[in-house]
């Protein structure tokens, strides 16, 4: 098999560590590899995408992927990164949590395909919650010093009070070797020979190889093999993966579709140039055009357009990614007033996030209400009805983006989804009233 996994990832500027003889296994045989993903939520965000893609790309190269859902791990939290200990997860917490997150995996990876590849889905608390301390201590324990646990960078850090952090306790001590027993599980019962991960984990990953060497002594055939991703950045250095919101989740009830599908458009030249890379599956040959056509006509943002494009129809669906490109051009339609009444509430409101509001009543509307009342003195959007009255005089005023006088009325034709009126001064200013 030819070993164009590694290629891909290569050109992609998606691979940071990996360990010798890794290539020469994934072009020798259909590998079988895994990732793990931890369920401190029920949910994944846009962090967890590289991973996904990582096995995405696995399938697509004829190896097999194996997705890892830590129920066990997730009651003992990964240290890796961490300058606290995690908030320990009750079992039906943790439960709720590995349901989402086998659901989120679901919708990328086919786990009821009968290709000889297809994905597997597991999760680790499956062969840990019989395993005793004692046995634990004696078959995993003793094949690994402590010295060599404690050369880990994640647990260095931890122990020389880097980062601000408070030392580490003996249950987040043993997780990596917990995680390296998951390798030595996997490699035992379906040949897994891979672990892959972001290079946060590395040292994890080479606690498993190094397990399965260790609890296999005397088998030459027992190989075992890491590779990593870089862990992704912004060009400017902030956290990547995280709005004014907070995460950017894979789910819906998390992060609407439309502000999905803006992070991506909001990128900079510089991210986006990199992101497309990482985040799309489109071949070499198309992105290097896209780039260069992209230098030549900048302000077009044709990069951003296709980086949002690729990544919203892959998580959600072209359906969705057509309504949000939709919403997301309306602001500056030129037929404003008929396309915004094609948006249903929902998808309103998420445009319009952040904007300020005011609730008026119904009745109101019965005589109209004048735009005085509608700017300064029912709303308070303006601070006086002389604001309100200047503004109208200066011809900077709209409503639904139609441009007022000071002589019209506010009536129950101008309410889009029969209770919303966006009003406008000026290009920045805009406002909300809603009708109750």
């Amino acid at each position: 098999m030819a070993n164009k996994f590694v290629e891909e990832l290569r050109w992609r500027g998606m691979v940071h560590d990996i360990m010798p003889g890794t290539e020469e296994q994934l072009s020798k045989e259909m590998t079988t590899a895994y990732i793990g993903f931890d369920p401190t939520s029920d949910s994944l965000h846009i962090g967890s995408l590289v991973p996904i893609i990582l096995l995405v790309h696995l399938e697509k190269a004829g190896h097999k992927p194996v997705a890892l859902v830590g129920g066990a791990t997730g009651m003992i939290g990964d240290p890796s990164g961490k300058s606290d200990e995690r908030n320990l997860l009750d079992e039906k917490a943790l439960a709720h949590n590995v349901q989402g997150i086998k659901n989120v995996l679901s919708r990328f990876l086919d786990f009821n395909s009968t290709k000889k590849n297809a994905p597997v889905l597991v999760n680790n608390y499956d062969w840990m919650k019989n395993f005793s301390f004692i046995d634990f201590a004696r078959d995993v324990g003793k094949r690994l010093t402590v010295n060599y646990m404690m050369a880990k960078d994640s647990v260095k850090k931890r122990l020389s009070g880097e980062e601000g952090s408070v030392g580490m306790s003996f249950t987040e001590f043993t997780y990596q070797l917990i995680q390296g027993y998951d390798f030595y599980y996997l490699h035992k019962e379906m040949d897994c020979k891979l672990q892959m991960g972001g290079s946060d984990q590395w040292g994890n990953i080479t606690t498993g190889t190094e397990l399965v060497r260790r609890m296999n002594v005397g088998d030459e055939t027992a190989k075992a093999y890491a590779m990593t991703c870089p862990l992704i950045t912004k060009a400017d250095g902030s956290k990547f993966g995280k709005s004014e919101g907070g995460n950017v989740w894979l789910d819906t009830d998390k992060t609407s579709v439309y502000k999905f599908y803006q992070f991506w458009l909001n990128t900079t030249d510089e991210d986006a140039e990199k992101y497309i890379k990482i985040f799309t599956f489109l071949d070499k040959e198309t992105i290097e055009n896209l780039v260069a056509e992209h230098k030549e006509t900048p302000h077009l943002r044709l990069l951003q357009k296709q980086l949002a494009k690729e990544v919203t129809t892959f998580v959600h669906s072209e359906a969705d990614f057509l309504n949000a490109e939709k919403a997301s051009g309306i602001l500056f339609s030129k037929t404003f007033n008929e396309d915004i009444r094609t948006l249903d509430e929902k998808l309103f409101l998420d445009v319009f996030e952040g904007v300020p509001q005011a609730e008026l009543p119904k009745a109101d509307l019965d005589n109209g209400i004048d735009m005085i009342a509608a700017l300064a003195a029912k709303t308070n959007f303006l601070n006086s009805n002389g604001e309100a009255r200047r503004a109208l005089k200066e011809n900077a005023v709209s409503v639904n983006k139609e441009k007022v006088k000071e002589d019209y009325l506010i009536t129950n034709k101008d309410l889009i989804n029969g209770k919303y009126v966006v009003l406008n001064k000026g290009k920045k200013n805009t406002y909300i009233i809603k009708v109750v």
